[in-house]
């Protein structure tokens, strides 16, 4: 038996690309959907970068950082470009990117404007399946403009389905797919299905371009300047040019269909946009002049150029299907398409097996949720790049004087250009670092070793700050998002050990030392009174608080966060544990899983009152933890808020078996010493000496005094259980609005809000006042899984919302885990609750099994909200997928085994 036998053909590549001999993440999906409106663009005065490069800019001036397109690829470094472009014989522009709102456009500055799915995709990107749904009748730009605008904030947002350009089926489903014969060959195939009842027409243009990096003025001159040109075609095939770049070397793109070649420069159009000369005849925009407005002259007549495509115009009849391949190489093909079919075929049948052997068990309801997440996930890997002192300085373009000042001026250490997992490829195509840590649990069940970079990447030199703080998200580097990137590094170490059977310590070792500056600058940066009591403003939650919490509280008041506290405990412990696994190797790291043990003690210490003159962030009558807030007298006031914050502490719990305390004996010590979660004469956590059956200690921020009335309120109906999970917001809130006068903040009300943000607070583009998100879902099933590990089956508790039945806690994670999944499997009336107010995704074929994995979902219905292809974490529902299978633990697994499984 080879290797390729025994771990797949897709794993094979995968263990190819881990020891350096075959380069698969070469081409990828790195594309994004938006270039325009982003902060690197940006070189305003007012730092509107929505407006600044606009969608209606964006044909006719070249990008300075990233490049976007339609179901695109490009290299690793994104020097060439491939992607789809098309046009219907009535839009007004050439459909080269799709189209959305900005935040003055419309309600809602998260909405594209378009359907388009990622219906399939391998880790090493050995196949990838795209589909873009394109009207027959003129695309609404307009309406949807105007609509938008006329909406409030109680309105539902007007989408492309309710301008009714998709009646009757009139309009083109237009696949792309890329399948790889080899890290530098991809075939692509283009697959155009008229789904309406009369013949329409289409023109398709693939395209095939150069990033301009030539005008940085970096030393390219006129004779390394990138060039695509036509040469002589081989055996079958119409067409062929070479791409010809200083850096990425040769390739070759050929055609099977003949077409028309049309070439430009990849150039701004100074003249339709300021009315200046064109420094070169043939600019960005030619394509679409010449398909469009019929101007020949727009195109090189002599060939060449920086970009390129080929055109084809074709008349589909109703029903019927045109189909154009390509193929990509870096080498010359005397026959490019004699093995186009067996390579596709052979890529399908691969990742069909790839993913079988992922989910042996799951129904196919469940397989294919699992499989379009997965595929999101890996769509959404994207090209970063970004030099903030260069930004800074403005390059070619002079910035305004407040940019050496404003946002990201304390960054200029910050250089990437990398290809990071964004949250999604169009609202977000810029990485958020608190998302990333979650993308890594769900990157790490198809590519651990894409994960383990990913969270190494964040940590180093090039974009960890000097002082140890991880730069939170291209708007705003130097915002606070909560420290979980210690939970990525060990959640990627174990997934390691479980798939290879051994973690990888030396990658543990290389994060945990970056970790420890990140540790400390939350230590010392963000504990302003040396209280263990921490702050850290939005901490990603939007709006969450009756106030932004971004904003400084007048002087002399302070807010302390239970949520933020709640995050640093959850670091420290696991800054612990870590430790305790490089003990295994190393004893001299017990010193340190000692000294963060300590400071997770000092953390409950203070999270429970025990602290000497300090006030409690656990509400004892209420039996939750709660933000309060100091006045300069010293008197001090709890928010009565109900909220995910309260629940945050909770994740602040680890289960510690033997193995892992075989070689700390001082730190074994410390367990017995601290008996019952002693410290300073109080018992601040739950932290016992006794063990289980199996030799574990739990260690964990809450104990059994606060455990069984936070569970009293998160599984009742009316307080945080939705049917489709935990509610970001308690629903006593429906109600329980007003809570009075507030020091330093004044009069301050709360609403349940389970859908679209109803305020302008923080951009009012997300909602943290209700609905319900994957991650802290998923964190919450994590905690209570492993609080079931350790009190077994014995501890049973009365749930609420089953009319007081008792059930086991991992009962209890299993109810949570379901009904966070039922959002995407069909219930009543065959309705998939996430996509139910559009009517063709209920019985349509052609729509029905496609997914959008949404940013949040009304608590109420289960529907999407915010951004459409946010799949990011929320790929997190492949995890809860793949754990409904498992869920049921046979009493006779081993300690090892039962952790691995829950990790």
């Amino acid at each position: 038996m080879t290797g390729a036998d025994r771990l797949g053909i897709e794993r094979t590549r995968l263990e190819n690309q881990r020891l350096g001999t075959e380069n698969w993440r070469l081409w990828g999906p790195y594309l994004s959907e938006r270039a325009w409106g982003t902060v690197r663009e940006d070189y305003s005065p007012d730092g509107e970068a929505w407006d600044y490069l606009s969608h209606d800019q964006a044909r006719s001036r070249a990008f300075r950082w990233s490049e976007d397109g339609l179901g695109g690829v490009s290299d690793d470094r994104q020097h060439l470009c491939f992607a789809l472009a098309l046009w219907n014989g009535r839009d007004p522009i050439l459909k080269e990117r799709v189209f959305g709102l900005t935040g003055a456009q419309g309600n809602r500055g998260e909405d594209v404007k378009e359907y388009y799915f990622y219906l399939d995709a391998t880790p090493t990107h050995s196949l990838l399946r795209y589909l873009y749904k394109y009207p027959h009748s003129a695309f609404p730009y307009s309406a949807l403009l105007q609509e938008n605008a006329r909406r409030t904030r109680n309105d539902p947002p007007f989408n492309l389905l309710n301008t009714g350009v998709f009646d009757e089926n009139r309009y083109f489903d237009v696949e792309v797919a890329y399948a790889k014969a080899a890290p530098y060959e991809i075939h692509i195939r283009i697959i155009a299905a008229n789904r309406g009842p009369e013949a329409a027409e289409l023109h398709l243009l693939p395209t095939l371009w150069f990033r301009n990096t030539w005008a940085w003025g970096d030393g390219i001159d006129s004779s390394d300047k990138p060039a695509i040109r036509a040469v002589d075609a081989p055996s079958g095939a119409a067409w062929v040019v070479a791409a010809t770049h200083p850096e990425l070397g040769k390739y070759w793109l050929y055609g099977r269909r003949d077409a028309d070649l049309l070439f430009t420069d990849n150039e701004t159009n100074a003249e339709r946009l300021w009315g200046e000369p064109n420094a070169v005849p043939y600019v960005k925009d030619a394509f679409h002049c010449r398909v469009i407005d019929g101007a020949v002259e727009a195109v090189n007549p002599a060939g060449g150029g920086a970009k390129f495509a080929s055109w084809s115009r074709l008349a589909v009849s109703p029903g019927e299907s045109a189909e154009l391949d390509l193929v990509l190489s870096a080498k010359a093909m005397a026959s490019p398409f004699e093995r186009s079919s067996m390579v596709f075929s052979s890529r399908q049948a691969e990742a069909d097996e790839f993913y079988r052997d992922l989910f042996p068990a799951a129904n196919d309801e469940d397989h294919r949720i699992a499989r379009q997440a997965l595929a999101g996930m890996i769509w959404s890997k994207q090209f970063f790049h970004y030099d903030v002192e260069r930004w800074l300085k403005g390059d070619l373009i002079p910035p305004p004087a407040a940019r050496r000042h404003g946002r990201n001026a304390q960054w200029k250490h910050l250089k990437a250009a990398d290809v990071i997992s964004m949250p999604d490829a169009w609202e977000y195509p810029w990485f958020a670092a608190w998302d990333l840590a979650f993308h890594c649990g769900a990157l790490a069940l198809v590519d651990v070793d894409f994960a383990k970079d990913q969270i190494e990447l964040m940590l180093c030199e090039r974009y960890l700050h000097p002082n140890g703080q991880i730069p939170a998200y291209e708007w705003n580097f130097g915002d606070v998002n909560p420290p979980v990137h210690a939970l990525a590094a060990l959640k990627a170490f174990r997934a390691e050990r479980v798939q290879r059977g051994r973690g990888d310590h030396d990658f543990l070792q290389r994060a945990f030392h970056k970790l420890l500056l990140n540790y400390a600058w939350w230590i010392n940066r963000k504990d302003a009174e040396g209280a263990n009591i921490f702050e850290g403003g939005f901490l990603g939650l939007d709006n969450i608080s009756v106030f932004d919490r971004s904003k400084p509280l007048p002087s002399g008041y302070r807010l302390k966060q239970a949520d933020a506290t709640g995050w640093v405990a959850m670091f420290a412990l696991h800054m612990t544990v870590i430790a305790l696994e490089l003990t295994q190797n190393d004893p001299d790291y017990e010193d340190i899983a000692i000294q963060t043990y300590e400071q997770f003690l000092s953390i409950c210490e203070a999270l429970s009152g025990h602290a000497t003159d300090r006030p409690s962030l656990w509400d004892a009558e209420a039996g939750f933890f709660k933000d309060l807030i100091t006045a300069p007298d010293g008197s001090w006031r709890h928010i009565d808020v109900y909220s995910m914050v309260g629940l945050i502490p909770l994740f602040a719990t680890e289960v510690v078996d033997r193995r892992l305390l075989s070689r700390a004996p001082r730190f074994r010590n410390r367990l017995r010493t601290r008996k019952g979660g002693l410290f300073r004469g109080h018992y601040v956590c739950a932290c016992p000496e006794w063990e289980n059956d199996r030799g574990e200690h739990l260690l964990s921020v809450v104990d059994h005094t606060m455990l069984q009335p936070m569970l009293s309120r998160l599984l009742d109906e009316e307080q945080f259980l939705s049917p489709f999970g935990v509610r970001s917001v308690s629903k006593i809130h429906a109600t329980h609005r007003d809570l009075g006068v507030i020091p330093g903040v004044g009069m301050a009300m709360i609403e349940y809000v389970p859908g679209e943000s109803n305020s302008a607070l923080f951009g009012g583009n997300s909602n943290w006042r209700g609905p319900i998100w994957l991650p802290v879902n998923y964190m919450l099933i994590q905690a209570v899984e492993k609080f079931h590990r350790f009190l077994g089956n014995e501890f049973m508790f009365a749930v609420p919302c089953l009319g007081g039945e008792k059930l086991t806690l991992n009962g209890i994670a299993n109810l949570i885990a379901d009904r966070v999944a039922s959002i995407y499997r069909r219930g009543a009336g065959c309705v998939v609750p996430a996509m139910q107010t559009q009517q063709p995704f209920r019985d349509d074929p052609h729509w029905r099994d496609l997914l959008l994995f949404y940013e949040y979902f009304h608590a109420e219905t289960g529907q999407g909200l915010g951004a459409s292809h946010q799949t990011g974490w929320t790929g997190l529902i492949a995890n809860l997928v793949s754990r409904h299978y498992r869920k049921d633990i046979p009493a006779f697994w081993s300690s090892q085994q039962i952790r691995e499984a829950a990790e």
